[in-house]
């Protein structure tokens, strides 16, 4: 029985339930905030009104227009970079012991590398003007993620199930496309919807470590370094709806793949 008819509500009702509770939550919150800044008057330098946030927003839209789409082109980059190194090397460990002991203590090392540390080291090396350095750092805040999920989504088929496909004189490929992917695409989509964020919030941090004074972190930084409070939230917000982007389009590319893989895999 669905949740929609356990609950007696038609499933139309639900679906509207799950749009609207983040939105009134969201109006409420804003409302609030608003009171805080008006009735309270807590300090601008403390907590800028969504209406001088908004004020900001649009007398610099432009500039938030283009810092959204360097800081978007380098997380897209690196999440594109990531996925497919994180996918090939996840391939190669599932198929060979040897090669995922060898990997494991490297991955768990990028794992813990604090991008703090690395992006003043990685911008020097590409230089004041490169975009390279940014996009590095998000490839491999994605690529841990996606490895860490293929790997865990390849080594779903059980022997068994080899054994079984084996005796069905199934070829490699039709193992494959039956078998080893619905079992492993779920898997990676998960760590690519994850790895999103990561990328989007890594080159966003990067972006107050030297490169181009171009993207959302460097506005950020140079805007509350100058004591414009509501203009660096005005960049912060734009910098939640680039995140809420990257994870809404990931979520929907999961939907249509697994709509689109094979549904007779083994079980």
């Amino acid at each position: 029985m669905s949740s929609a008819s356990a609950t007696g509500a038609p499933p139309g009702w639900t679906r509207i339930g799950r749009v609207a509770a983040p939105v009134v939550v969201g109006l409420v919150g804003l409302a609030v905030w608003q009171f805080l800044v008006s009735v309270v008057e807590v300090s601008p330098y403390l907590l800028p009104g969504p209406a001088e946030i908004a004020e900001e927003w649009r007398a610099n839209a432009d500039a938030i227009r283009e810092a959204f789409w360097i800081t978007g082109t380098n997380a897209f980059i690196g999440l594109v970079g990531g996925t497919l190194v994180g996918v090939g090397l996840a391939a190669i460990a599932s198929s060979a012991r040897w090669a995922e002991g060898m990997l494991a203590p490297v991955v768990a090392g990028l794992a813990v590398v604090p991008i703090v540390a690395l992006a003043p080291v990685l911008n020097s090396m590409y230089g004041a003007d490169s975009e390279y350095g940014r996009r590095v750092i998000a490839g491999i805040a994605a690529f841990v993620p996606v490895y860490v999920n293929s790997v865990r989504g390849l080594h779903q088929t059980t022997a068994l199930h080899r054994d079984l496909m084996r005796a069905y004189a199934a070829s490699p490929g039709q193992r494959f496309r039956t078998l080893t992917l619905p079992s492993a695409a779920p898997y990676v989509l998960t760590g690519i919807r994850v790895a999103s964020s990561l990328a989007v919030i890594s080159a966003l941090v990067a972006e107050y470590f030297g490169g181009p004074r171009g993207g959302l972190g460097s506005f950020i930084s140079t805007s509350a370094a100058t004591s414009a409070y509501a203009r660096a939230w005005a960049y912060v917000a734009a910098a939640i709806v680039l995140g809420l982007v990257a994870y809404v389009v990931t979520a929907l590319l999961e939907r249509l793949v697994q709509r689109l893989l094979p549904t007779g895999a083994l079980t």
